[in-house]
């Protein structure tokens, strides 16, 4: 019995007013188009570094590239400002990593080193960034590394270019 009321409390419901309904949505349109338009931020996140095409493909085969098919291994390549660190993370689809050898926080003229743990380091200034995300890691410094995308061609094949 209880259910037959409820359904008949349902019944009973007007129909909403067309208009009503589409100045609603003009006015949550608009307030979804505010808050996204508001939201985006200019990425400022390396700008002392020139903006540079990059596309290299690197041969995993090669003896050069033959760390990058174990979990950890890393080797550098040419491309980018001051070349670029390639990290096999053996997590995430794809398991690589790219970074640019540059440093983000001043000109420095020698690349970054990166030794196999999860810091990538400036010589210059001794400031450190991760190697899982670019951030930086010395107190102070607000750019992060320059990060390049990695796209698996192939088994014995990446691809290297901006985002």
């Amino acid at each position: 019995m209880r259910f037959k009321t409820n359904v008949q409390n349902i019944c009973k419901l007007q129909p909403f007013n067309n208009k009503l309904d589409l100045i609603t949505m003009r006015k949550l349109f608009l307030l979804l188009t505010l808050v996204i338009f508001f939201s985006c931020e200019k990425n400022d996140t390396n700008d002392v570094l020139p903006d540079i095409f990059v596309n290299e493909t690197i041969n995993l085969n090669l003896p050069q590239y033959i760390n990058l098919q174990t979990p950890s291994g890393f080797a550098y390549t040419v491309g980018g400002i001051k070349g670029i660190v390639v990290q096999n993370t053996g997590i995430g689809n794809p398991p690589y990593k790219a970074f640019d050898r540059a440093c983000p926080n001043n000109d420095c003229a020698t690349p970054m080193n990166f030794d196999g743990s999860l810091k990538l380091k400036c010589p210059c200034d001794n400031s450190e960034y991760s190697i899982i995300d670019g951030s930086p890691q010395t107190a102070g410094n607000k750019h992060f590394a320059r990060e390049y995308k990695v796209v698996v061609v192939n088994a014995s094949a990446l691809n290297i270019r901006n985002f």
